[in-house]
């Protein structure tokens, strides 16, 4: 549940920081600054309770490419026939989605926590002294093309998920199965 609760926290949270940072750039006029701070420190929690359950709760191998996840892609990739090995959980391509995302969100949150500096809050004010203007750029830069790359990430996300392969895993994250019956073989090809 815990899993399933960050997952649905952190696409929510990407939702609204993706609306609330181009649709003013698309002519929709609000005032978009503390909606998009806002959503970012919530996403900012929801990245460190999974870093904090990566750690602690699970581990860091389930996520680690392992041997017979480099089978697989010789079997798949090179039709070689090479008898199925467990992977574990997670498939090759789910474990290298999930570092490439990683990788842009943790980007996102490390640029997007250093640019709170610009803003007057409630609990703090605003210093943008703390950088020159080329750094800032440099920050600036980096935090637009991983919002690009995210949102790339998020409809490719969106796109496997309703791939007929997918759908147990879809169902899954939806209504709590647990990974047994969601990586279930099926004989027909359906969930």
């Amino acid at each position: 549940m815990a899993d399933r609760l960050f997952h649905w926290v952190m696409a929510a949270s990407v939702i609204v920081l993706g609306a609330s940072a181009f649709l003013p750039i698309l002519g929709l006029k609000f005032d978009w600054i503390p909606v998009h701070w806002i959503s970012g420190v919530v996403l900012t929690a929801a990245v460190l309770f999974h870093l904090w359950r990566t750690m602690v709760v699970h581990g860091l191998a389930e996520m680690l490419p392992n041997r017979s996840d480099w089978t697989m892609i010789r079997r798949d990739l090179l039709l070689q026939r090479i008898p199925d090995e467990a992977s574990g959980k997670f498939d090759i391509f789910q474990k290298l989605y999930h570092w490439a995302v990683a990788v842009v969100v943790l980007l996102l949150v490390a640029t997007g926590l250093v640019m709170l500096m610009k803003i007057d809050t409630q609990f703090w004010n605003r210093d943008p002294s703390i950088l020159s203007e080329p750094d800032w750029g440099v920050v600036y830069v980096i935090h637009g093309a991983s919002a690009l790359a995210l949102i790339f990430m998020f409809i490719l996300h969106l796109y496997f998920s309703f791939l007929p392969d997918h759908r147990a895993l879809l169902s899954s994250m939806v209504f709590g199965y647990g990974p047994t019956r969601a990586h279930r073989p099926h004989d027909d090809g359906k969930p």
